[in-house]
């Protein structure tokens, strides 16, 4: 877990501008702590707000050397590649940040923890975050007797805004007088919020019981957030069951970018009518009517592609289309969607 008072440098080297750097862009956005530097050269001498739009105002240098001559004491590494591995011109930088005496925090599979078994300074660590926890149990569908109302984020793709939108639902709940828990599932959002289950680090047979176990943690909550992750359409997939299953959610929260057809990685694949899709997800959940239905709030938009007028239309025509409450997560108040969830929809 970060300190507060951690001083972070984000390793982004060719991914400030690529849609895997999203581990930076989700700290950029979220984190806590103070983000004293990005690490990419083929932006030194910008800004981070002018490389990603995140109204975040934080250099970018070219090398940790840089980073550590600015007060940097934890080095992040910013990606979430597909196959979660280390790219090979990663490591030198990452060696270099070690002996500069600065802790790694790592949310890649490649765990780093055995590599640097001795400390250069006192207090000096390596989180590993994509690695299983103690003690986990399979399921048993305690988490459909919590009083909370549940909401999981559920999308069309990979890398869609699932956790952005479960933070920002959280956020407008938490403003409206709510008791919202957020249940993180990935290494971008246990980074932010310190606590979570690291789904794809987990065994199969333990992954329903590792979410059930997460959720039961907020009984005295109003409403839980569950982060969703990757997506029934997706051939790399197969987190959702686990999700639904661990979480039993009341309600979901359907993520998708304006305009997008096939998956980013697959284009070919082509993503069907989302009606359909959301009826998908609520199939699944029920099971036949085995547990009760989840209902599907509306869709969170990602527009930020999108110039912001841009992302006005888009948002108006799909609700027009689709007939879901459709907002963009980032631009718009999402307490309309917490309304509609906790007013039982």
């Amino acid at each position: 877990m970060l300190a507060k008072d951690s001083k972070i440098a984000l390793f982004m080297t060719g991914a400030l501008d690529k849609p895997y750097g999203k581990m930076g862009f989700g700290m950029l956005r979220y984190s806590q702590q103070e983000i004293i530097c990005a690490i990419d050269p083929d932006y030194a001498g910008k800004t981070t707000e002018e490389v990603t739009k995140i109204p975040r105002h934080c250099p970018v240098v070219a090398t940790v050397d840089e980073a550590a001559a600015l007060g940097a004491d934890v080095l992040v590494v910013g990606i979430a590649p597909p196959g979660g591995q280390i790219p090979p011109e990663y490591v030198a930088e990452i060696d270099r940040a070690w002996n500069l005496g600065l802790s790694i925090v790592n949310g890649l599979h490649q765990v780093l923890g055995p590599t640097y078994n001795a400390p250069k300074r006192d207090g000096q660590y390596v989180w590993d975050v994509r690695v299983e926890p103690p003690g986990l149990t399979t399921s048993t569908g305690a988490a459909s007797t919590l009083k909370a109302k549940r909401v999981l984020t559920v999308g069309s793709d990979m890398a869609v805004g699932k956790m952005t939108s479960g933070l920002e639902l959280q956020k407008a709940a938490l403003k409206m007088g709510l008791n919202c828990a957020f249940v993180a599932t990935g290494q971008i959002g246990i980074c932010i919020t310190g606590s979570g289950v690291p789904l794809d680090g987990i065994r199969v047979d333990f992954a329903c019981g590792a979410i059930e176990r997460e959720c039961l943690k907020y009984a005295d909550a109003d409403l839980i957030v569950i982060e969703g992750q990757g997506s029934l359409v997706h051939p790399s997939s197969t987190s959702p069951l686990p999700l639904l299953r661990g979480s039993m959610p009341t309600h979901l929260l359907f993520c998708h970018r304006a305009g997008q057809e096939g998956l980013l990685r697959f284009p070919e694949i082509r993503i069907p009518p989302i009606k359909q899709l959301t009826a998908l997800f609520e199939d699944l959940g029920s099971c036949c009517g085995t547990y009760s239905r989840p209902r599907t709030a509306g869709v969170a938009l990602n527009c930020g592609h999108l110039s912001e007028e841009e992302g006005v239309e888009a948002v108006a025509r799909f609700a027009t289309e689709t007939g879901f409450l459709t907002l963009d997560p980032v631009r718009m108040d999402m307490s309309p969607m917490v309304k509609r969830i906790m007013g039982g929809v």
